[in-house]
């Protein structure tokens, strides 16, 4: 064989074989990554029995947390779908609350019902869920492989209407520093939500840190112009201070108009 076409043959299937080599390497790489999605968040539901408005709020180190976690339907009910998050969970729930079914069996029928599609990497063991209905009825589940810390708590006070949930968190502190900051703030729910995402954070939050945060209020006619069941839809999409953020477009709304204005201190 001539050895220079020896040497050409050689370099060319080197050639070859080199960036294949690199993409099963990349393939590799990314197949190994776990999660594929990052996690980490804590959010409130809750029914306000004297208006009727239906909703939450939540904050997370990802970005824009709040395209997917929060569903809401004016006179249904509303639903927060984390951790290892099927962002499906959300639509099914409201679907099920139409029908009448109470929050605790929408839970367990769609978690169920789950046909867990990605166990290696994104497993419905890990999923964080809860719904709130029309009528103030609650309920949460956290799965045993949500990344710790990982849990939620309901409100207990009378007359009083939440859930708080969260994963990837400082401790439980977080949880119950929410539920006890909603059930002692006055005023508006678009108050009472943020003083809840405050309270979380003040007892550590997401261990991750801060990036987004959303809230969504709903009842029916019970937004600006005509035929608007939204009274608020607001999202913090990549902010230091998201928490504060949020915050400053409740008083903002409330200054247009668009909600009470906060009540006065005694």
């Amino acid at each position: 064989m001539n050895l220079s076409f020896a040497r050409q043959t050689l370099f060319l299937l080197t050639s070859l074989a080199i960036p294949a080599m690199a993409q099963s390497s990349r393939a590799a790489t990314r197949d190994s990554i776990a999660p594929p999605w990052p996690t980490g968040t804590f959010s409130i539901l809750a029914f306000d029995p004297t208006t009727g408005e239906i909703g939450g709020a939540v904050q997370s180190r990802v970005f824009s947390v709040g395209n997917g976690v929060l569903s809401a339907e004016a006179g249904v009910g509303a639903a927060a779908t984390q951790a290892i998050v099927d962002v499906g969970y959300g639509p099914r729930a409201i679907a099920l609350l139409r029908q009448g079914i109470v929050p605790e069996q929408v839970v367990k029928s769609i978690w169920e019902s789950d046909p867990d599609p990605r166990p290696q990497d994104w497993t419905k063991e890990g999923r964080q869920f809860a719904v709130v209905d029309a009528k103030g009825n609650v309920f949460a589940y956290t799965g045993p492989k949500a990344t710790p810390w990982a849990g939620n708590k309901s409100c207990t006070a009378t007359e009083t209407h939440c859930t708080a949930q969260g994963n990837i968190l400082a401790g439980p502190a977080v949880v119950d520093s929410m539920v006890a900051r909603f059930e002692r703030t006055k005023g508006h729910l678009a108050y009472r939500l943020v003083a809840a995402l405050e309270g979380g954070q003040s007892a550590g939050g997401d261990k991750r840190g801060m990036q987004s945060a959303a809230l969504l209020i709903v009842k029916k006619d019970g937004g600006v112009w005509l035929h608007n069941d939204t009274v608020l839809r607001l999202q913090v999409d990549d902010n230091p201070e998201p928490i504060k953020e949020l915050r400053r477009l409740v008083e903002k709304a409330a200054a247009q108009r668009q909600i009470p204005p906060a009540p006065t201190a005694p």
